[in-house]
């Protein structure tokens, strides 16, 4: 296999850019959870209330639940704690139409017959993950948030640079997202282990392509190290002079 021709400038400008750490200092940075919501997170709603015509066969729903009940969800459950805890801000994305019949959803969700309308069991967050306080919600309804809402103006006002990206599914909903914020000149974290899909073989496809080329790609641990070296230390410095 030949070597990427274009790997090391792609990690020396955006990947391993030092500018992720400085907007972590300066809390320029938030966490995005993506769709962690009944309509694709949860056993038994959504597009798995019917396990036959979800399109996922047994093998690759088992394999999917167990990674959010084992992995995922405890670890997006860190990631948030830790940014709360450091007066970090984090935001959250769910598929939610604007309208109950869902007139006003994107063409490629009609298509799929995909469908939470406000006030449904579908548009609801999953309990461990849910948002807390004021947290910024977008609803949207494609599969990335950027192309299809005013997140870029909403971040834009509350100056935020740099995003730590968790959620559901990896390849599809996380990766357009995660690719059109790095376009869009964000510093962009994936946590690995905070993100999902049907099959082990779609996430780590995924994670090769975006890794060498759009962002950050790392594990929970290693996130939570970061927000303790370069948020947490730098605000126990600050209280310390003051």
């Amino acid at each position: 296999m030949h070597e990427d021709p274009l790997k090391t400038v792609y990690h020396e400008s955006i990947v391993d850019n030092p500018g992720h750490f400085s907007q972590l200092i300066n809390h320029n940075t938030a966490l995005l959870c993506i769709d962690l919501q009944y309509l694709d997170a949860v056993e038994g709603y959504g597009v798995f209330r019917d396990p036959e015509t979800s399109g996922v066969p047994k093998e690759g729903r088992d394999y999917y639940f167990s990674r959010l009940q084992n992995t995922v969800l405890p670890n997006v459950r860190k990631l948030q704690e830790a940014f709360r805890e450091n007066h970090l801000e984090v935001a959250h994305t769910r598929i939610q139409a604007l309208t109950r019949d869902g007139r006003d959803r994107s063409a490629g969700h009609k298509r799929l017959n995909l469908l939470a309308a406000p006030g449904s069991q579908e548009a609801k967050f999953v309990e461990s993950v849910a948002p807390a306080g004021d947290e910024v919600v977008v609803n949207k309804t494609a599969s990335g948030v950027f192309s299809s809402t005013n997140f870029n103006y909403v971040l834009a006002n509350m100056g935020i640079n740099a995003l730590f990206v968790c959620g559901v599914y990896t390849n599809e909903c996380v990766e357009t997202t995660v690719r059109a914020a790095s376009d869009l000149g964000f510093f962009v974290t994936m946590i690995d282990d905070a993100c999902a899909t049907v099959t082990p073989e779609l996430h780590q496809a995924s994670i090769a392509t975006l890794k060498d080329r759009y962002a950050r790609v790392i594990t929970t641990e290693e996130a939570l190290e970061d927000i303790e070296r370069f948020v947490h230390g730098q605000n126990v410095f600050e209280r310390s002079q003051g």
